[in-house]
């Protein structure tokens, strides 16, 4: 008759009632969490994790199911383009002009990127179209678009915009800002042309991730007119602080981009960040002081 094997510990009656013996804590164990431990303040990447099992700790498993529906959101999150249009406003420039893809919804948006780059066809949406923006032939125009986080733009887009307007207002004419949803950033070509501007800077939602789901992008455009490529952009991202760029830190380097393009006589591959970057680090430092405080 074969004897069952059990696998809980077998204890006396006469230690009943007395507490189980604490856990042996393993040194090489403790080691490692301490490794990991210090590497986390370096990245906002999910590493060091451990495992139970073969799976991953059930608290890794949620944060990461919740930094997914984070992302999730920001994508489908609507924008309050009245609000935004209200704040942008109080900064000085003029009241922004709407202007419309000619993705219908945000469904057709993600299915169809090739519809977010071009204007709304006239009389689809009327006061949307390029027909809204006025000319001024000033020397630099923002669009604040929605892009793949409309959340990013609300949360980033004005401190963005006003530190931009603190670098480059002291040197060149800026343009009435435009506002565009269901946008990409090659929309931004057809409406800096219908400016009139010599350079375009294109304030977008970055598409989120599972460490940021509100990070704002801007792409520089020299000279733009409806055909331009990529190469020919310059992009400074990952402006989210104080984990990311900063406000002050971000227009710095585009201040540098801009003066760099004009000199040049295009953007893209041809443009290099020349910014002092020991001065640049100086300031994110102080600035990601006063956003802790």
């Amino acid at each position: 008759m074969n004897a069952k094997v059990s696998l809980r510990p077998r204890f006396s009656d006469s230690h009943a009632g007395e507490a189980m013996p604490e856990a042996t804590v393993v040194p090489e164990k403790v080691a490692a969490q301490d490794f990991w431990r210090e590497l986390r303040w370096t990245t906002q990447a999910r590493i060091g994790l451990g495992r139970s099992g073969d799976a991953v700790p059930t608290a890794g498993l949620l944060e990461f199911r919740a930094a997914h529906a984070a992302a999730r959101d920001a994508v489908h999150a609507p924008l309050d383009v009245a609000g935004l249009a209200e704040r942008v406003a109080a900064l000085g420039l003029g009241n922004p002009a709407h202007v419309r893809s000619r993705a219908m919804d945000r469904a057709e948006y993600l299915r169809r990127p090739d519809l977010g780059r071009l204007p709304v066809e006239p009389g689809t949406f009327p006061g949307r179209g390029l027909s809204a923006v006025g000319r001024s032939r000033a020397e630099v125009g923002f669009v604040l678009a929605d892009g793949l986080s409309p959340q990013a733009l609300a949360e980033h887009g004005v401190p963005t915009l006003e530190a931009l307007m603190g670098e480059l207002g002291r040197r060149y004419t800026l343009a009435t800002p435009v506002i565009a949803t269901q946008a990409r950033v090659a929309l931004g070509d057809h409406i800096g042309a219908a400016m009139g501007v010599d350079t375009v800077l294109v304030l977008i939602g970055e598409r989120p991730g599972l460490s940021v789901a509100a990070s704002l992008g801007i792409y520089l455009t020299h000279r733009p007119r409806p055909g331009r490529t990529d190469a020919e952009r310059n992009c400074v991202s990952n402006i989210h602080p104080p984990a990311g760029l900063g406000y002050v830190h971000a227009a710095k380097v585009v201040a540098g981009l801009v003066s760099g393009a004009r000199r040049l006589g295009r953007s893209g591959v041809d443009l290099k960040d020349t910014s002092d970057h020991a001065e640049l680090s100086a300031g994110y430092a102080l600035e990601a002081d006063d956003a802790v405080a």
